[in-house]
C-alpha cells in the first residue's frame, strides 16, 4: 500500500548524508511534554485521532478520514517556546541535547490535495494546521530502532557532517520514521532532519 510522502529536489548526497530542498508542505502538529518515546506516543495518537476521523469537514457537517502519509516527525522544543504557540523559524542552539528533550513538537504531514482552505479542521484543540514554505534539510538516513541514545549519536553525526560542510544550521533536529512498529529493524527508515541555509 503506497503512502504519499514529502515531495523534494535531491540537491547533493555524500553516503548517508543528503541536502534536500522541500516543496512546501501543509502539517498537523501538537506539542506534548515527556521523553522521546512516551511524546512520540501520545503525539502520534493525537494525530492520529484527528485524521482518523475525529475533525469537521470544511464543506459538510460530517467528519472526514485523512489518508495517513509517512514520515511521523518529532522535534524537541526549547523551553522558551509556550505549549501552545507555534514553532517559528528562529533558529536555537545547534548544540540541543535530544536526550535532556522534555517538550515535543510532533506532526504528520498532510496530504498534497489539502490546503488549509479545504482540510477539515481539527475538533481537539491540542492539534494545529500549518503550512510550511519550501525549506533546505540536511536529512541523515540509518534503519534500525530509535532509542535515545542512537537518535542522540546520529543528531551529532549530523551536526558534524553540517559543520563539515559550512552549512549553517536553521532549527533544532527532527526524527522522522517511516514505517509501522512492526517493521523488522533493518527494514526500518529513520532520518535526521536539520533545516540549513541555502547551500
Amino acid at each position: 500500500m503506497a503512502i504519499e510522502e514529502p515531495k523534494y529536489e535531491v540537491v547533493k548526497t555524500d553516503g548517508f548524508f543528503e541536502i534536500r530542498k522541500y516543496a512546501p508542505l501543509l502539517i498537523a502538529e501538537t506539542f506534548v511534554e515527556g521523553d522521546m518515546d512516551e511524546a512520540s506516543t501520545k503525539g502520534f495518537r493525537l494525530i492520529a485521532d484527528y485524521i482518523f476521523g475525529n475533525n469537521q469537514a470544511t464543506d459538510t457537517n460530517s467528519n472526514s478520514k485523512i489518508a495517513m502519509t509517512a514520515p511521523v516527525t518529532a522535534e524537541p522544543v526549547s523551553q522558551k517556546i509556550a505549549m501552545t504557540a507555534p514553532v517559528t523559524a528562529e533558529p536555537q542552539s545547534s548544540e540541543l541535547n535530544i536526550q535532556n528533550a522534555s517538550k515535543w513538537r510532533i506532526h504528520f504531514v498532510m496530504p498534497s490535495q489539502y490546503t488549509l482552505a479545504n482540510i477539515p479542521k481539527p475538533k481537539n484543540d491540542a492539534i494545529t494546521l500549518r503550512e510550511v514554505p519550501s525549506k533546505f534539510f540536511l536529512v541523515h538516513s540509518y534503519s534500525g530502532f530509535n532509542t535515545l541514545a542512537r537518535v542522540q549519536v546520529k543528531t551529532d553525526e549530523a551536526f558534524a557532517w553540517a559543520t563539515r560542510k559550512s552549512l549553517k544550521v536553521l532549527s533544532p533536529p527532527q526524527l522522522s520514521r517511516y514505517d509501522p512498529p512492526w517493521t523488522l529493524p533493518m527494514f526500518r527508515r529513520n532520518e535526521i532532519m536539520l533545516e540549513v541555509a541555502a547551500p
